[in-house]
């Protein structure tokens, strides 16, 4: 039982890295969006890492950001915008670029659903860095 805990918390931790570097990538690639990978990120290390889910929560970058969806469980009007425009263009590429048929489809139905649910976040305008947000 204890190597199955110790198990899941590796794995854990495993993703949470994995997301974090994804998302550090995708504050410079424009096709790979941030946000969804920090969210992920701090739900991994909240299951395997306390100390690592601690320091994104304090992170100067991330932190803001985690913040707002934990206190609000929505996102600014830009991260939304920008979301749904490279989610759609990175899958587009990716369509494209694939040559089966049913790979493509399979693609469809995840951008389908990928946008489904992104576009059903609310959304949260912030009227400054200050209280009035809180």
């Amino acid at each position: 039982m204890e190597s199955t805990i110790r198990i899941k918390r590796y794995l854990f931790n495993i993703a949470g890295g994995l997301s974090v570097l994804l998302g550090i990538a995708g504050i410079a690639l424009p096709l790979l969006p941030t946000t969804p990978f920090i969210l992920l990120a701090s739900a991994c290390f909240l299951r395997g890492s306390p100390a690592f889910h601690y320091w994104l929560q304090k992170h100067q970058t991330f932190g803001p950001l985690l913040e707002n969806w934990h206190k609000n469980r929505a996102v600014t009007r830009k991260v939304k915008v920008r979301g749904m425009i490279f989610i759609a263009l990175s899958f587009a590429v990716s369509i494209f670029v694939v040559s089966y048929i049913w790979l493509k489809f399979v693609l469809l139905v995840m951008l389908i659903v990928l946008l489904g649910w992104f576009m059903r976040l609310p959304v949260i305008e912030l009227v400054a860095d200050g209280e009035e947000n809180h």
